[in-house]
């Protein structure tokens, strides 16, 4: 995975939430708004500010840090 430069936590900004670049909008809500606007042009439309790779960081970063159990299958008998 590339460098999530984008991705900051400030204390001071969103009580330290991730954000995108700063920005006073967290990865969450990025991710939220993605989900709303699946078209890109529309996205950008209501979030300006937000540009490809801001969307492709937020992604990886959520993946990152959701929790993931790989399971045994076992053959019944």
């Amino acid at each position: 995975m590339r460098d999530l430069n984008r991705i900051t936590s400030d204390p001071a900004i969103m009580n330290g939430q991730p954000c995108t670049r700063g920005m006073r909008l967290t990865v969450r809500r990025g991710l939220e708004a993605l989900a709303m606007y699946p078209d890109r042009d529309e996205l950008r439309t209501e979030y300006p500010g937000l540009d490809d790779e801001d969307v492709r960081q937020a992604l990886a970063y959520a993946a990152a840090n959701l929790d993931d159990k790989i399971l045994e299958l076992h053959e019944a008998s």
